[in-house]
């Protein structure tokens, strides 16, 4: 009688563990029972295995070009055989002859379940609906059984990510997650047996390098009250959450909780804590709100004043707090409130990248405010923030956010009771006051909006401030029959208006505040909404792009459209510009030095040149700057590869492809997927940026760190080491001669001083094109490095706040050793 075969018959039988340092196979149940893992498998082709414990071992599916977080991608996903437990913890190479011969590394893991109904049985049958729990993949997926066709012999099935938060377009989770959830290794590092490597983006190896210390509490930045929603551009805008501002301080797992004026409520909000405990981030400080939801699914701070009472250790996951962030003002010990709103943004969205309910990144649309700003008021919601793109975080109330409400919503100092006629009603109103000039003045009464517990809990405070005299002036008539009370308790109340002598009316009670002291309430006065800057653009019909049209004012406007995402990569970062005065087909040229003939907006960094000198190099800060150079007859942006505060720190690489003219797009193409793929086995997330020429831009972002001496050899190493895996391909060489027939890796772009184009900057050539970020899916079917123009502003706009270009160019990562 021949002898049952076990699950892992198949498995042990393919392997020779005299050979491989992969484990022998035998069954055994995890801990949790519901164990999944990811294998990244450079074998004879690369791909993804996924493995899914079920009966004591890992079911297994080779899944080609790896998992897609986009729900119209469906991935090939080969059946393979059972594997032990103890390979989940398997990371390292298999000798090349022996079976999966490669570099394996372990690229994800976690926990998995049936979604409700289901189970895994639902495999004999030829589909799996899963919900996934791991650092890098998340929420629900499908795995379905294809129809074997005559005389094939594996068993195919598809994997597709379903709709839900996770969901995200394109192949973010393969491109840019390329080390080891394990070691922060790279798949070269692990090739290579080295044990260890330097933190690059967003790893568990460079979150737990920790270098900066935990950020301290200051000051936040206050939206000033306007009654009109700014228009234009230059303008982004959020949601006005309804909830308590919070400065979040977090190392590693240590987090802080600070309210607006600096008190430590870290206890009061455990749940939120240990989430932002689990991202393991590096030392950073986050501006964020802090709500709680109703049972509509809505901010409500009277819901949030609830769970609050409570306490931390009552506090229930039904209780549905959550952290919404909107600013990052210190990232590893570098204070970034100089930087522009929008990069700010940016940088926090790359941060966060990983991060689930409850911790949200607030989203913000570009122009459109008064769109934002109706959908808020028609779902009874507090109203909107809109901040200028290229404000600073200056720590004060500002003209930089200005706040649009949806009805009037201020706080006032309790400073009085009149007793209840009504049974059971420790009292019938509130009289209520504000600071003006050092002194309390009357506003009123409310005397709505209590609930039963709000009744009890303020009879109980406001009994132990009682007084004798009243603290602010108040008529006779208000102030017959009141209890008076010290001034200590502050409260949030909705109104219709302030009548016309000051008082409000038609109050409502929302809850108290402790995160505001009673001296610091003060009247919220509307100011008028922001005024545009304008910059006067003389000549706007003088036409500058001769073939298709264009006029000087068309690419002033569409500086000024486009500023809002081209000021993240432009802001900061010395410039040479390309002007063309008389427009492009005329006498063009390139400008580095400032000649002082700019505007105001124009700036200027002394740099070091190679004779010991010193010469002023142009900057810019925001849109008024970039239109200042228009308005000279600027049409292109190029840009050094680091900041104008640190320009001996290099902060991105670029690896420009500039074809032989008898090459083709497609060639480029293939070529920039090359590089990128080669970057990733070493660790390094890259970017693809259409030049509007003829190349493709590969972008490195960098965390400044390494000098320009470093910089400029590694690029220089890799593209030589490119070039000479494949002569008939690539050249390293700049000659012309040695060009022919083939791509140049222009690493040149990477020592001190070089420019290269910037994101979103207009071109000097036929039809006015732009240079525009892509993501690695949209190259593929792109047919030329020019396809969008000047006069595609709003469509550009679009895409740069998808989800495809979610975080373009921003991550934090440091080159590794070549």
């Amino acid at each position: 009688m021949a002898a049952r075969k076990g699950p892992l018959t198949e498995y042990n039988a393919k392997r020779d563990f005299k050979q491989t340092p992969e484990p022998a196979g035998k069954r055994k149940t995890s801990k949790s029972g519901d164990l999944f893992i990811v294998q990244k498998h450079d074998a004879t082709r690369l791909h993804w295995d996924l493995r899914l414990e079920v009966d004591s071992v890992l079911k297994s599916w080779a899944v080609t070009k790896g998992p897609s977080p986009d729900p119209d991608i469906k991935r090939l996903a080969v059946r393979t055989e059972d594997h032990p437990m103890s390979y989940a913890e398997f990371e390292g190479v298999i000798p090349k002859g022996e079976y999966g011969g490669g570099t394996v590394m372990l690229w994800d893991r976690g926990s998995w379940a049936p979604v409700e109904g289901k189970s895994a049985k639902d495999l004999e049958k030829g589909h799996l609906h899963f919900t996934l729990q791991g650092e890098r993949m998340r929420g629900e997926w499908l795995l379905i059984r294809l129809k074997k066709k005559p005389g094939e012999k594996r068993e195919n099935w598809l994997l597709r990510k379903l709709q839900d938060e996770q969901a995200e377009a394109g192949d973010a989770l393969v491109q840019r997650e390329l080390t080891s959830v394990a070691t922060g290794r790279s798949m070269a590092e692990i090739a290579a047996g080295k044990d260890g490597a330097r933190p690059s983006a967003g790893t568990k190896k460079s979150r737990k390098t920790k270098t900066a210390a935990l950020p301290k509490y200051r000051k936040p930045q206050l939206a000033t009250l306007v009654d009109d929603v700014p228009t234009g551009n230059r303008w982004m805008h959020e949601i006005k959450f309804d909830g308590y501002r919070a400065l979040v301080a977090v190392r590693g797992k240590d987090v802080r909780i600070y309210t607006r004026n600096g008190k430590d409520w870290t206890d009061k909000f455990g749940p939120l804590v240990d989430a932002i405990a689990a991202l393991d981030l590096p030392s950073a400080l986050i501006d964020s709100e802090i709500v709680a939801y109703d049972d509509k699914g809505n901010p409500d701070f009277s819901t949030l004043q609830k769970v609050l009472k409570r306490g931390s250790g009552s506090q229930q996951p039904s209780d549905k707090l959550a952290l919404h962030t909107f600013d990052l003002l210190e990232l590893e010990g570098d204070d970034l409130s100089d930087l522009p709103n929008i990069e700010r943004k940016e940088r926090l969205e790359a941060l966060l990248a990983n991060a689930e309910a409850p911790i949200h990144v607030a989203e913000h649309v570009l122009g459109a405010g008064e769109t934002l700003y109706r959908a808020m008021c028609d779902a009874k919601q507090e109203g909107i923030i809109s901040k200028t793109v290229d404000g600073k975080y200056s720590g004060r109330r500002s003209r930089a956010w200005v706040k649009v409400k949806c009805t009037r919503r201020q706080e006032f100092v309790i400073i009085g009771w009149k007793a209840s006629s009504a049974k059971g009603r420790p009292f019938a109103s509130l009289l209520l006051a504000q600071y003006e000039g050092g002194e309390l003045v009357y506003k009123g009464n409310v005397g709505t909006g209590f609930s039963a517990d709000d009744l009890d809990e303020l009879a109980a405070k406001l009994k132990r401030l009682e007084r004798m005299t009243p603290p602010a002036e108040v008529e006779k008539a208000s102030s017959r029959n009141v209890t008076w009370v010290t001034p200590k308790l502050v409260a949030e109340i909705a109104f219709a208006e302030f009548t016309a002598d000051g008082n409000v009316r038609h109050g409502s009670f929302l809850g108290l505040r402790d995160d505001k002291p009673a001296k610091m309430v003060v009247p919220e006065k509307a100011a008028s909404a922001p005024a545009e800057e304008n910059v006067a653009i003389s000549s706007r019909d003088r036409v500058i792009f001769p073939d298709s049209g264009q006029t000087k004012g068309e690419l002033a406007d569409y500086y000024a459209a486009i500023a809002p995402v081209m000021l993240p990569f432009a802001a900061r970062r010395p410039v040479s510009l390309v002007r063309c005065p008389q427009g492009r087909a005329k006498k063009c040229f390139f400008q580095k030095h400032d000649s002082g003939a700019f505007g105001d907006a124009v700036h200027h960094v002394p740099i070091r040149e190679k004779d010991g000198g010193h010469e002023d190099y142009l900057y810019v800060e925001d849109q008024r700057g970039l239109l200042q150079c228009v308005q000279m007859g600027t049409i292109e942006f190029h840009g050094w590869g680091a900041r104008s505060d640190d320009v001996e720190k290099p902060d991105r690489m670029i690896f420009d492809l500039d074809p032989d003219e008898g090459l083709g797009f497609t060639e480029v193409k293939t070529a920039a997927r090359d590089i990128h793929d080669r970057l990733a086995d070493l660790g390094l997330t890259s970017f693809a940026m259409l030049s509007g020429g003829k190349g493709v831009h590969v972008v490195v972002p960098l965390t400044p760190g390494d000098s320009w001496g470093e910089h400029k050899d590694f690029a220089r190493r890799f593209s030589e080491a490119l070039s000479l895996a494949e002569p008939d391909r690539f050249t390293a060489n700049m000659s012309k001669a040695k060009r022919k027939g083939r791509i140049f890796i222009d690493w040149l772009r990477n020592q001190r001083g070089a420019t290269a184009v910037l994101p979103y900057s207009a071109r000097a050539r036929s039809g006015a094109p732009v240079a525009v970020p892509v993501t690695w899916n949209e190259l593929k079917g792109m047919d030329d490095a020019k396809p969008f123009s000047i006069d595609q502003a709003e469509t550009l706009l679009r895409r740069a706040s998808s989800k495809a270009l979610h975080g373009w160019g921003f991550v934090d990562q440091r080159l590794p050793d070549l």
